[in-house]
């Protein structure tokens, strides 16, 4: 499906379905929305007179034009009170009404750019907004289906402006179309089953990112990590039978700058625990443990697409973790790439030893600052849900621009604390630190766990443990993966090259 920018006038414009606006509480339509009643003969202002038309954000009211505009039917989109409209709103709205239209077999849909003309929200940010939330909103995964779905697929969405010149707004849907494409992309990585997307499969998709986009990339495999004394990744693949990875994507796009910004993924293929073995209820969403890997290696996809003047890399050390004769066991101890030992308490917190080796490689190579994205830990999803994503650093600055960044995407983060006394329960009697501390402050003591690996670099980590699947559609979110963060890095890293 593609999302782009025209010239013309709404009410004049042919296509299975128009988008028109309306805000809750207006007593009439505006804008846009004025000449498509008037062509309609009053009919939206008669269904706000009577309450049938609220506003409320992401509600859609269809009409049947019956002739009297050349598009068929009319779509009366809900933004919410205008005082308090965002971006976000946009994008959610413009999810829930494309999917109402293609429920109504709409493929070619005309939107109306969503409330700039009351002043409500800069031109350029609702197209991007609406981009984004076209794409995002329409996105299935049928890969496995052999029935063909019910209704046909949107095939374009066109933007209608007034502006004789609609380059800046052009370049607004390009980002956002750039944006939710990689999303979307992270998003089927993280749906594929688990003995389709192995740790071989996530290097070849790097191989085909690097290939489409113009970045350089490098895959370790197993002796090359042993060689490197990558001793805790290695102990979390020694029980699988698939070979573990080590991708590495890298983007330079600033050759004046040292300075590489560093993506780093949690890639466990599938978590089935290990020796410690998780329950089998649910255990089938462990496929979606490599989520933060295919988020990053995405994000970075997206920042070349965009040309942005930054050199960043993304990294994953892609693995599963499986029970077997061969597999690590409680009470083994590992030593990891920066020379610290661990003690292996639970075989189920294999995460953040995989993320302790490739947090190492790049302190050692000197990247700066790391943000790195996991579904770390039950504990957080036990503590923030399935709304907000846990935000942990040692670098108030730089976690305050990924805050920001994150709002901009719609993307809520919430910073948990890293208090010292949180590092006593990571204490173990035999190794430098043990792989658990505990049931209580979970989240956290994992977070210290990972402190211990970066040092002094300016670092943030994010758990996306409760934010990456959603079990409803909801907004641009659909069932299954959501791909979150993706959206969030590439603004972070926009806002540091600038």
């Amino acid at each position: 499906m593609k999302v782009s920018v025209v010239t013309g006038d709404i009410a004049r414009y042919s296509a299975d379905a128009i988008i028109v606006d309306v805000f809750e509480g207006a007593a009439h339509p505006s804008g846009a929305t004025i000449a498509v009643d008037e062509l309609l003969k009053g009919a939206i202002a008669q269904m706000i007179s009577q309450n049938e038309v609220k506003g409320k954000v992401g509600e859609v009211t269809l009409i049947h034009t019956l002739g009297k505009l050349p598009a068929a039917r009319v779509a009366v989109l809900g933004l919410g009170k205008q005082a308090e409209l965002n971006t976000d709103k946009v994008r959610r709205a413009m999810a829930e009404c494309c999917r109402v239209l293609r429920r109504a077999g709409a493929q070619k849909i005309a939107s109306v750019i969503h409330g700039t003309k009351d002043g409500a929200l800069p031109v350029s940010e609702a197209v991007q907004a609406t981009a984004e939330g076209c794409i995002l909103g329409l996105y299935t995964f049928r890969k496995y289906c052999t029935k063909a779905p019910e209704e046909p697929q949107v095939e374009e969405v066109h933007i209608v402006s007034t502006e004789a010149d609609a380059s800046a707004l052009e370049r607004a849907c390009e980002r956002g179309s750039i944006i939710a494409e990689a999303t979307n992309l992270a998003r089927s990585m993280i749906n594929e089953p688990s003995n389709r997307m192995t740790p071989a499969e996530m290097a070849e998709i790097a191989h085909d990112l690097a290939r489409s986009y113009g970045l350089q990339v490098r895959v370790l495999h197993r002796e090359q990590m042993r060689a490197k004394g990558m001793g805790a990744l290695l102990g979390v693949a020694q029980g699988a039978a698939q070979p573990p990875a080590f991708i590495l994507l890298r983007y330079n796009g600033n050759p004046q700058s040292s300075e590489v910004l560093a993506l780093v993924g949690k890639g466990i293929t599938f978590d089935s625990g290990g020796i410690s073995l998780k329950p089998s209820e649910g255990m089938e969403e462990m496929k979606d443990d490599m989520s933060g890997g295919a988020i990053v290696m995405n994000a970075i996809a997206a920042i070349s697409r965009l040309r942005l003047k930054a050199n960043v890399i993304a990294m994953c050390g892609a693995t599963e973790n499986l029970p077997s004769g061969t597999a690590l066991k409680p009470g083994d101890v590992l030593k990891a790439l920066n020379g610290k030992t661990i003690e292996v308490i639970s075989t189920d917190a294999e995460g953040r030893l995989t993320l302790a080796d490739v947090l190492s490689y790049a302190v050692r190579e000197g990247f700066s600052p790391i943000v790195d994205v996991a579904t770390l830990t039950g504990a957080c999803r036990v503590a923030l849900g399935q709304v907000a994503t846990g935000l942990f650093t040692n670098n108030q600055e730089l976690a305050n621009k990924v805050l920001e960044a994150a709002a901009k995407a719609g993307e809520k983060m919430w910073q948990m604390p890293m208090f010292e006394e949180y590092k006593e329960q990571n204490k173990s009697d035999i190794a430098d630190m043990k792989n658990s501390g505990g049931r209580y402050g979970g989240a956290i003591t994992a977070a210290q766990f990972l402190s211990e690996f970066v040092g002094v670099t300016p670092w943030v980590h994010l758990d996306i443990a409760g934010t990456a699947f959603t079990e409803k559609v909801s907004g641009y979110n659909v069932k299954g993966a959501t791909g979150v963060a993706v959206r969030t890095l590439v603004n972070l890293v926009e806002s540091l090259a600038a």
